[in-house]
């Protein structure tokens, strides 16, 4: 026994174990001759290394001069080794097996007592053993005045303690079967051991919790639990064959320790009472705490160390036991109970034997793969088909029997029509799925705003068409007038004849607006119509639009109470009989994992059909199970057919059902007209999107013919003013020259001198020279009776004028940019460079295949929503866009019905 104590109390005083020693054997030569003779010297050869390892990490285990964690490692690595050699290597004392190795260890408590097999059980046994012992001298050896080391030692001994548990549960019991084992690697000491690393793994938890200030309460609770550890592992030793195999130091000191922690428990438990005001429950569990020490006190050869803490808590339950008395008399004045009367202390574990699934796994080793006999192959392979088929005639069975319980009650319309009496009505799930759906997207609520989005799409579309041909308009009566005013001498083509197509596509554009706002009524009327069929997609949640099973208005014995509970208390048992199924179902396979009869097939002399009979018996329990589960199952859906018999006649479930089921049509009636509804509107917004792309495209090519037809009457205003002034013009070829149309290239306006321009605007010496009456802005009436002619004031305003709503930009002003119109007019080329408009930019032209029609960008944009009296927030930005080019004749939206 090793001790050792902590800077933080002196109750820190744990318990290490010391290691089994053995004597030297020698695995090299019998494993190989084993090899040679059975397999073949190549095959002795090639494992030539695995041989060397294993007959070093036995050397190895021999020693004890290395390091604890180095220990540790060579421990793990040479417990795999046994792991696979136990497959593959026959060793016991049959002449046909190897015979020659005999394993000998001596006992860790008692060192005079040695035990000798010629098999692994002993050896593996004693491994864990070791491996174990060296997990607690590690978790001894850390500081634990650090939280750091704190951890590492509960860590290393919930490790031990799960290397015990592994040896109790796997190895210790084949130990013992193999012949005279020693007490050390028994199952009850191996128990005893686990008990007391937990033990101490909590105990490091108690001083984490103490150091960090835990509540007095969470203290008690994580004391109680050490204590209970202390004396479950006093409860082993106390018992044969421990009892008399143990150092008296060992009782005494694991004693001490399950009184000592329990009268900790009961000391930071008062504490919480006092804090409570609870004093009679205080002085009793201080009285219980000090009996407890008060026991012990006379233990022999325990650490003075450990009598010490006990002296110095047994002080401090005192002065609290006086304290909390005085007060009682004086203040309280409450009933002291006895301790018998008190309730068992809490208790909470906070630690558990750590798995040892990956740490000795050696599936993942390659030492001795090939080493397989031919004979042992073949058997393993036959037993695995008998298992595989044992487990697949069960597993159809339990198939089998929860289906048929789930026909069953899908006939009986069980347990649905006993929630419907519960009021938990439930949709199916399809259709559950269409209603959420429905809702997500709005529902019918939702539909009116959807309505008002075509309302406003359609009236944007139709003043985006009125602003258009008001353009158009705008820009033929000024011609007109211009043409009226100068006669012969206004000589460019009239608006008429360059518009036919603009106005042909405005007026396409208005037909199929005309039809839409038609399908829009028609949508409306839809809604409308259908409004109280839709209703009930917006109930919330939409069960509660389902109908109810009621109990009967009247009733002839009162017992509709007792037929329910007796359905309800049918169907838990079925559900338990499902549970166990599956259950069992889970025990097949885990069984199934855990046969390995490899080692079994390798050491047996006997008949293999012999040794399958005894193994595939294994199964026939739980195939047992199976069937009484089954047959119970059976007789337990007869009788719920009768209670449900009973049930449909008294609560009218046929009526139910039907009304039921006229609800479930209701309800896919209203899907399917929602889903119908809101189709066509998806369509219309696709549709007025598009229109208003194309009409927006419309809009620029005659904002650009209106800017071009402009420009020329600039200049041909100047001409006309030169030919009345009376100034020569040499470099026209003809008075009666043409301006190009809209559908012709513009030609560069002529170039007057710095001296004539300014602007755009005629010089005031050019203005000199040009009659007076002509700037008049009004015809006058002269002394001889003359008509003087005169200006049309519009054609001579500045061109900073303010746009119209809807027009593109000004175009005149110096410090702006015109708007680049993504399309020109019908073949019209950009105005020539020698403009007087400096600051316009050439537009560009668009490749000769592109469809005036298409939209230049998908989304909601266009000159519209820029217009000059638009507020920025009329009109809401709807949530798409157009993936197709205007017109969209795949869709009937607006073509009539």
């Amino acid at each position: 026994m090793a001790t050792s104590t902590s800077s933080a109390a002196t109750t820190n005083l744990m318990l290490a174990i010391h290691e089994k020693k053995t004597n030297s054997v020698d695995l090299y030569r019998p494993l190989r001759n084993y090899i040679t003779f059975h397999y073949s010297e190549r095959e002795a050869q090639n494992l030539e290394d695995d041989l060397e390892t294993v007959k070093q990490l036995r050397t190895d285990i021999e020693k004890s001069s290395d390091s604890p964690p180095a220990r540790r490692d060579i421990l793990i690595k040479y417990f795999k080794c046994l792991c696979l050699m136990e497959t593959r290597f026959p060793i016991s004392s049959d002449k046909d097996h190897i015979n020659t190795l005999q394993f000998t260890w001596f006992d860790a408590f008692k060192t005079r007592n040695k035990s000798s097999q010629i098999n692994l059980h002993l050896e593996k046994a004693a491994v864990l053993f070791n491996l174990g012992a060296v997990y607690s001298q590690i978790g001894l050896a850390v500081d634990r005045s650090t939280v750091e080391g704190r951890k590492q030692a509960v860590y290393n001994f919930v490790t031990a303690a799960g290397v015990f548990a592994y040896l109790r549960d796997n190895v210790a019991v084949k130990a013992a079967a193999g012949g005279s084992a020693t007490v050390d690697v028994s199952v009850e000491c191996a128990g005893m051991l686990e008990r007391l690393m937990l033990a101490q793994a909590q105990e490091c938890v108690f001083e984490t919790s103490i150091a960090k200030g835990s509540t007095p309460g969470v203290c008690s609770k994580i004391s109680r639990q050490v204590g209970i550890y202390y004396e479950e592992a006093l409860a082993a030793l106390s018992v044969p064959p421990l009892n008399q195999h143990f150092d008296k130091t060992w009782i005494a000191h694991v004693q001490l320790k399950a009184s000592l922690f329990f009268a900790e428990a009961c000391f930071r438990y008062s504490l919480e009472l006092h804090e409570k005001e609870e004093i009679a429950e205080e002085i009793a569990r201080l009285k219980s705490g000090i009996s407890a020490l008060s026991d012990k006190r006379s233990t022999k050869g325990a650490p003075a160390q450990l009598l010490d803490a006990v002296s110095k808590l047994e002080a401090s339950l005192n002065r609290n036991l006086e304290r909390a008395m005085k007060e009682n008399d004086r203040v309280y004045l409450q009933r002291v109970p006895q301790a018998s009367s008190l309730a068992p202390l809490s208790a909470f574990s906070m630690v558990k034997p750590m798995s040892l699934d990956e740490l000795v796994d050696a599936s993942k080793e390659k030492m001795f793969l090939s080493l397989i006999p031919d004979s042992s192959t073949k058997a393993l392979s036959r037993y695995t088909e008998m298992v595989d088929d044992v487990i697949r005639t069960q597993a159809e069975k339990l198939q089998q029997g929860s289906e048929l319980a789930r026909v069953r009650l899908k006939e009986m319309d069980l347990p649905e029509s006993l929630l419907a009496l519960e009021g938990n009505v439930t949709l199916p799930e399809n259709l559950k799925e269409d209603v959420e759906a429905v809702q997500i997207s709005g529902g019918p609520a939702g539909l009116e705003g959807e309505l008002q989005q075509l309302r406003d799409l359609r009236r944007v579309n139709h003043e985006l068409l009125v602003q258009t041909e008001e353009l158009l308009q705008k820009e033929a009566q000024e011609d007109s007038q211009f043409r009226s005013q100068f006669g012969t001498r206004w000589t460019r083509p009239q608006s008429s004849t360059l518009t036919k197509n603009l106005l042909d596509r405005l007026n396409r554009f208005a037909a199929n607006l005309k039809q839409a706002g038609e399908s829009d009524a028609r949508i409306e009327r839809s809604v409308k119509d259908h409004s109280s069929l839709m209703s009930i997609l917006d109930c919330h949640p939409i069960e509660a639009a389902l109908p109810s099973l009621a109990k009967p208005i009247m009733s002839l014995d009162a017992n509709e109470d007792a037929i329910v509970g007796n359905l309800k208390q049918s169907l838990r048992q079925l559900e338990t009989l499902g549970a166990e199924r599956a259950g069992l179902e889970d025990m097949l396979k885990e069984m199934k994992r855990k046969d390995d009869i490899l080692p079994k097939l390798m050491t047996s002399t006997g008949s293999y059909e012999d040794l399958f009979k005894k193994e595939i018996a294994k199964y026939d329990n739980i195939c047992e199970e199976i069937s009484h589960n089954i047959q119970a199952q059976g007789q337990l859906l007869m009788q719920i057919q009768a209670h449900n018999d009973q049930f449909s006649a008294i609560f009218n479930l046929e009526d139910f059902k039907a009304s039921r089921e006229k609800c479930y049509k209701q309800i896919e009636a209203a899907i399917a007209k929602y889903r119908e509804i809101k189709e066509n509107i998806n369509e219309g917004l696709k549709f007025y999107v598009t229109l208003q792309d194309a009409i927006t495209n419309v809009k620029q090519q005659c904002s650009d013919f209106v800017m071009t037809r402009n420009i020329q009457c600039r200049e041909m205003i100047e001409d006309v003013q030169r030919q009345i002034s009376g100034l020569s013009f040499q470099d026209r070829t003809s008075s009666n020259q043409s301006y190009p149309s809209v559908g012709q290239n513009h030609p560069p306006p002529r170039t007057m001198s710095p001296q004539q321009t300014d602007n755009g605007n005629v010089s005031q010496a050019s203005r000199a020279q040009v009659p007076a009456s002509y700037y008049h802005p009004a015809s006058q009436q002269t002394e001889t009776g003359n008509v003087r002619p005169q200006s049309p004031a519009p054609y001579y305003q500045p061109p900073q004028d303010p746009p119209m709503p809807g027009y593109a930009p000004s175009y005149g002003g110096p410090s702006q940019q015109p708007h680049q119109p993504p399309y020109q007019g019908q073949g019209q080329g950009p105005p020539s460079s020698g403009s007087p408009y400096p600051s316009q930019q050439p537009h560009q032209q668009p490749p000769s295949s592109y469809e005036y029609g298409q939209p230049a960008y998908p989304g909601w944009r266009g000159p519209y929503y820029n217009a000059h009296n638009q507020q920025p927030s009329s009109f809401p930005r709807p949530p798409y866009t157009v993936p197709t080019p205007y017109p969209p004749h795949q869709g009937g939206y607006y073509r009539p019905q």
